[in-house]
């Protein structure tokens, strides 16, 4: 591992899939025995369960705009107690990442080309086969605010698993509580003008949801600058008929006659 830098990590954010219930509890109980005077903020907790292959598509923009110096401590892993190995990786402004070796880190590494990646070796002398989070992650994320050296080796983005996926995923990868609907996809691939096919129809775009009727449909730009479907004072979700994993696709504006 690398020396302390003025990079180092200075607190800790959580990114799981475990909903409600004792997990989260019990990483941040441990983690104020281990770092009690390092910030730890519950950044999401419920990314799509046990599907990397599309919370992977919400970290880049789950970290725009977030402090510097942040260790962002990501579960989603449905290979737990496995040889799964887990990946450290360094991507400078946009601070650290822990994560499993399963794809979760991908996109967030093609924005990040000059990344420094790292394998870990080290592990706890106290290991359950169900729950990495809070006897394998934590652990390792005191030691890294701490400026700690653990066993690691360096590793390159093309060997770890996902390094064929595609740079943006043109699925729905989260349901929100209001039922809106959020893709994989970069608003700025689409012009303002284009349409988005959801289910059977095509949806315009709106700025914000007050520029349109409500219960009307559409697409924009959300605070993440990905394509979210919406329903204005309604749920996208059960009005479209569409949840995770569920396709989306576009078309250019109309021509103009």
């Amino acid at each position: 591992m690398p020396e302390q830098s003025p990079e180092q990590p200075t607190r800790i954010a959580l990114l799981t899939d475990f909903g409600a219930g004792p997990y989260v509890g019990q990483m941040r109980l441990r983690l104020s025995a281990l770092a009690p005077a390092v910030p730890v903020v519950e950044l999401i907790s419920d990314l799509p369960a046990c599907r990397p292959d599309l919370a992977a598509y919400l970290l880049p923009g789950l970290a725009r705009g977030m402090p510097p110096q942040t260790l962002y401590t990501c579960v989603v892993d449905p290979g737990v107690g496995t040889e799964r190995a887990l990946i450290i990786a360094q991507c400078g402004e946009s601070g650290w990442w822990l994560a499993p070796d399963n794809g979760l880190l991908m996109p967030l590494l093609r924005a990040h080309p000059q990344a420094r990646l790292f394998r870990l070796r080290w592990r706890p002398d106290r290991l359950s086969a169900t729950f990495h989070g809070r006897d394998l992650f934590v652990p390792a994320a005191a030691r890294l605010v701490a400026g700690e050296w653990l066993e690691a080796e360096p590793v390159e983005a093309r060997q770890l698993v996902g390094a064929d996926w595609s740079a943006e995923c043109a699925r729905i990868c989260y349901v929100d509580a209001f039922g809106n609907l959020m893709t994989g996809l970069s608003a700025d691939r689409l012009a303002p003008a284009a349409e988005v096919r959801a289910g059977t129809g095509w949806l315009k775009s709106a700025r914000t949801f007050a520029d349109v009727a409500v219960g009307e449909a559409f697409w924009y730009r959300n605070a993440f600058d990905l394509i979210e479907l919406a329903v204005n004072q309604g749920r996208a979700d059960r009005d479209l008929g569409l949840g995770l994993g569920d396709p989306i696709s576009s078309r250019p504006p109309p021509a103009v006659p």
